[in-house]
């Protein structure tokens, strides 16, 4: 009688290291995949052209070079006006006009286009706009500063 209870106990032993060692498999496991829920990316890098940016905002701008007509009132809104609606680090206002008469009779449009597409002071190239053609630049430079053509 001793040893039949000896094996039960040992039986029952055994079981009952199994049964934790399946539960902590699992609480691993479940552990495991919550952190990967954790750090997994929330969003893809996806270029206009791939297959992922069908159907999406990817690559989604102002600008020509988006597919789309360029819009100057859209694109200053869009990529000038923080700066040049205040006067953010410097950056010349929008509406006051004797400054931008004094800039273009001291250093003329070519100069305030080639500071745009180059970046001057605190403003960075293209004042960011970087699917803005040179050409489209000259246009916001031009909206911008009230320059005739």
């Amino acid at each position: 009688m001793l040893k039949l209870g000896l094996k039960s106990r040992a039986v029952k032993l055994v079981l009952i290291a199994l049964g934790f060692s399946i539960a902590g498999a699992v609480v691993a496991q479940s552990r495991d995949e919550m952190i990967a829920e954790r750090i997994a990316p929330v969003g893809q890098v996806c270029l206009l052209g791939e297959e992922c940016a069908q159907g999406q905002a990817a690559g989604a701008s102002s600008g020509a070079a988006a597919g789309g007509e360029f819009e100057v009132t859209a694109t200053f809104d869009q990529n000038c006006a923080m700066c040049h609606n205040t006067g953010m680090a410097g950056a010349p206002r929008r509406d006051d006009t004797a400054h931008w008469e004094a800039r273009l009779a001291d250093a003329g449009f070519d100069t305030l286009v080639t500071n745009a597409i180059n970046g001057v002071n605190a403003m960075p190239p293209r004042g960011m706009c970087t699917t803005c053609s040179d050409e489209n630049i000259a246009e916001l430079v031009r909206y911008l500063s009230g320059a005739e053509e």
